[in-house]
């Protein structure tokens, strides 16, 4: 229970365990800015003491994030160490919160999701939320629960798809492993720790040309059972770890299930034994960094982009809208970034926008948008073409995909303009299909208003996306400009009265 100014929030976390019951009713001053990246169709080691020239800080920044993001699980624990340094208190669903006007806050969940909120000075009961969700996870290949395979005297690891990928970017890559482990710390003793191999372990090879003489002709097709495999080494013999004695009998172990060497290589990484790691959920991720790119370095070339590039303007955003003393004594809103997990694969779990976690707080939608490609313009509307260095993409469709009304991108736009930050819009072609945000699930599962908008970029769901780096900052600071300016447009229009 926390009381605020008299009024008290109650908070409960949403599942049976963890119930998250915020006795705040979004009001109908509360918004949703939902950024999603609209495609425009390395992993270099930046140095986070000096900026790429040219580069403004927050880009720089951003890929020192990319770069120690390569999972959801890593784009939330390093997201998690900025709140922290920032002076927000991380609260814990299984206690009671003590929450007060001025205070700033996050919470995760699954370590893969995370909700961060700025509570303002004169806030009281239905006084609603300025909110920014983006989500934390991309399309990938994911390991299965038993990967390891033998084919031809290779040794190869079984994978996944998650999401909608352009699969045929992830061959001839240099490739790793990274996410989460179980480890055992001792007799009925766990604990959950990240890894992330740096080093090329991976390789999925394309085929001869003289083998495929028509692949130019018929378009590569892979076959993703049969073609998608990676090759781990040539060693047939160690193709699974040989169940002892002392697994017999336990249920916690899947070691066997996997190649003796991709397991050692992940027990060297965390400096553990190999009988210790008890469960593992990888990623297959591309080594190669993020970095600037183009003959004026004016693009960002990186995996993840959709939707980390979002993700972090909205922290930072957050972060540095209430960072002196003074900039929440005026408000009377909360201010809340969601970065969720799973949107890829629909935002179906309890650590996706479908979870009632969101459903309690919330309003403002951000994710990537698809920019017009120079060799493909008449995939897109003639009056609807997303350019980059353009400033950010409002998206709208009649059909809901995207959650934008007539209100929500004028009252978006005009808390642009105090900060003479403009905006682009982007419509899809009549008779071509429509992606969609965790911005419609938001805007209807609690009645919040919500403005779909993102940042202009090509090559999505690549293994490799582009952006421009002056999109990074001006996304920045149209997110900072929502969090600071919102409450005051809001007052100026009057709807359903």
């Amino acid at each position: 229970m926390a009381s605020i100014g008299g009024p008290q929030i109650l908070l409960h976390s949403p599942s049976p365990s963890l119930k998250l019951k915020l006795k705040l009713k979004p009001s109908s001053s509360s918004f949703l800015l939902f950024p999603k990246r609209i495609p425009r169709r390395t992993f270099c080691s930046i140095n986070s003491n000096s900026a790429p020239h040219g580069s403004s800080s927050i880009v720089t920044n951003l890929l020192h994030y990319l770069n120690h993001s390569c999972t959801q699980f890593h784009a939330t624990a390093e997201a998690k160490q900025q709140l922290l340094a920032a002076g927000f208190h991380m609260l814990n669903e299984n206690k009671d919160w003590h929450l007060k006007p001025g205070g700033r806050y996050f919470f995760t969940r699954n370590m893969s999701c995370l909700i961060a909120f700025a509570i303002g000075d004169k806030y009281n009961v239905g006084d609603g939320f300025h909110v920014i969700a983006a989500h934390t996870d991309s399309p990938c290949l994911k390991l299965k629960p038993k990967t390891a395979s033998c084919k031809c005297n290779y040794s190869m690891v079984n994978v996944q798809t998650y999401g909608a990928g352009l699969w045929y970017t992830w061959f001839d890559r240099d490739l790793s492993v990274a996410g989460r482990v179980i480890l055992r710390t001792g007799h009925n003793s766990f604990v959950h720790k990240l890894v992330k191999v740096d080093r090329p372990i991976l390789r999925i090879p394309t085929l001869a040309i003289h083998l495929d003489r028509t692949v130019n002709l018929d378009g590569f097709k892979p076959n993703l059972e049969t073609h998608l495999l990676p090759l781990l080494s040539m060693k047939p013999e160690d193709t699974s770890l040989e169940s002892n004695s002392k697994e017999k009998n336990s249920a916690l172990s899947s070691k066997a299930h996997h190649h003796r060497l991709l397991m050692q290589v992940l027990s060297d990484e965390l400096n553990c034994d190999v009988d210790d790691i008890v469960n593992i959920e990888l990623n297959v991720c591309d080594t190669q960094p993020s970095c600037l790119g183009g003959g004026n370095n004016e693009f960002i070339f990186s995996g993840r982009l959709d939707n980390l590039a979002s993700s972090y303007c909205a922290l930072r955003a957050l972060i540095d809208s209430c960072e002196s003393p003074g900039d929440l004594a005026s408000e009377n809103a909360i201010r809340m970034v969601a970065l969720f997990d799973n949107e890829e694969v629909g935002s179906g779990s309890v650590q996706g926008a479908g979870a009632p976690t969101m459903f309690q707080a919330m309003r403002l939608s951000a994710d990537m948008a698809h920019g017009v490609h120079p060799n493909f313009m008449d995939k897109h509307e003639e009056l609807h073409r997303p350019k980059l260095q353009r400033v950010l993409v409002i998206k709208h469709n009649a059909n809901q995909r995207y959650a934008t009304s007539g209100i929500t991108p004028f009252l978006f736009k005009e808390a642009g303009k105090i900060h003479n930050l403009p905006t682009q819009e982007f419509a899809v072609r009549n008779g071509m299909g429509c992606g969609s945000t965790i911005g419609p699930i938001l805007a209807s599962g609690v009645g919040i208003r919500t403005v779909d908008c993102g940042i202009a970029q090509l090559s999505m769901h690549s293994i490799r996306e582009i952006c421009a780096k002056e999109d990074i900052d001006i996304a920045y600071k149209h997110f900072k400009a929502f969090y600071q300016s919102f409450s005051s447009v809001d007052k100026m229009l009057t709807v359903d009265t």
